[in-house]
């Protein structure tokens, strides 16, 4: 049993601008949201969400007498954040919470310090993730303590450790998702819950599901998305032509995936030093490299730490990996379009670390291990066939 690290991006939405739709007429794409709050003891409430335009929206209304409102435009069903007073920044606040909004007259009561709790109507896409969520629920209460452990815990690696101990649950949660995946090809609540999924599935597996869907689910934001993963998820796995890419290394010389080309195998290797089963697999690396330099292999860290460059370095050289190629991912978080092309993790379809892909001298992917692939074992068996037993 193994655990991956979840990287890259936050499926949710980030930071949103602020922007308000107040004062739409109702009609065909428009939502009306007509809340009751009590125990509060703030002035304003706040919904974020996404507009047809793409727009990642920020509103908020004033609590009156224990009332409020809001309008806006969505063009189907959507998840939105609705929150008051918040204490932290966390999404486990007890003055936030998540809702799919819908573009229909809906209604809510929330009780202020019991967001979570939230009873919403009119939405027939939250009724169904809340009937999902109460499947899950005595799960939920079962890993509860683990958790709570996990939260305590200020060690970095002991966390980590911790975190192993959520696979089962999570195990037996994901089945009922899938359960449910397969009997509503045309809720909203899939393709939304598909983005938590796609990380841990291959392709096959992962177009079995979309293929299940309507069409309308298809052509859905969130069916879109998942369509768009799927497509960076086949481009980093086995049968495609490895992405080419040109990045500086850790010792600022310039080094590019097609100097290798005829020449040797390439591991890509995609870590992090924050990742610590990365950094917990980095001697078993090592010893494949010392197995097999001689034979033809070269392996290029990827790093996902373009903005800890003093902690990567350290980390390489703290685990003694600087025998091989290093290179940062070439993420940022304001990037323009020019330089989201420089990005190497989603040309290969990375969402979990560590992830390696093993490529042949003609710049073919023969083998994926990790996030929506193989093991170690099946690495090391591939490795093998390649090179031969030394």
């Amino acid at each position: 049993m193994r655990f991956y690290c979840i990287t890259l991006k936050s499926l949710l939405p980030a930071l949103l601008m602020l922007s308000s739709l107040t004062g739409y007429a109702q009609q065909k794409d428009s939502f009306t949201l007509s809340g009751k709050i009590t125990n509060a003891d703030y002035d304003l409430i706040y919904l974020r969400y996404v507009a047809p335009s793409g727009t990642n929206v920020l509103d908020s209304t004033k609590i009156a007498n224990g009332a409020f409102q809001f309008r806006g435009q969505i063009a189907e069903p959507t998840v939105a954040f609705l929150y008051g007073k918040m204490k932290s920044q966390s999404m486990d606040d007890p003055n936030f919470t998540s809702i799919f909004l819908e573009p229909a007259p809906m209604s809510i009561r929330v009780k202020a310090g019991d967001f979570k709790n939230a009873e919403l109507k009119g939405s027939v896409s939250h009724d169904q993730q809340k009937a999902l969520d109460k499947l899950k629920a005595p799960i939920r209460k079962e890993m509860e303590p683990v958790l709570e452990v996990y939260r305590k815990e200020k060690n970095h690696e002991k966390a980590a450790e911790i975190r192993e101990q959520f696979e089962p649950f999570n195990a037996r949660m994901d089945k009922i998702d899938f359960a449910f995946f397969a009997a509503h090809p045309d809720s909203y609540v899939t393709p939304y819950l598909m983005r938590f999924k796609i990380a841990g599935l291959n392709t096959a597996e992962a177009k079995k599901i979309y293929n299940s869907w309507t069409k309308r689910i298809q052509q859905s934001s969130y069916g879109k998305y998942i369509a768009e993963e799927i497509k960076k998820l086949e481009s980093g796995s086995p049968g495609s032509k490895a992405a080419a890419f040109t990045a500086k290394d850790i010792n600022g010389e310039q080094l590019s995936l097609s100097d290798f080309k005829g020449k040797k195998y390439v591991m890509i290797d995609f870590w992090a030093s924050w990742c610590v089963p990365c950094r917990k697999g980095n001697p078993h690396l090592i010893s494949v490299y010392n197995k097999y330099k001689e034979k033809g292999l070269e392996i290029i860290g990827v790093a996902s730490d373009d903005n800890a460059v003093e902690a990567w370095k350290k980390a390489v050289e703290q685990d003694k990996i600087g025998i091989w190629k290093h290179v940062l991912s070439g993420y940022k978080r304001d990037a323009s379009e020019a330089e989201k092309g420089t990005h190497i993790s989603p040309r290969y379809g990375i969402h979990t670390l560590p992830t390696k892909i093993l490529i042949d001298k003609n710049g073919i992917i023969i083998g994926r291990y990790g996030g929506g692939g193989e093991d170690d074992a099946a690495m090391d068996k591939k490795l093998e066939e390649i090179f031969g037993k030394s």
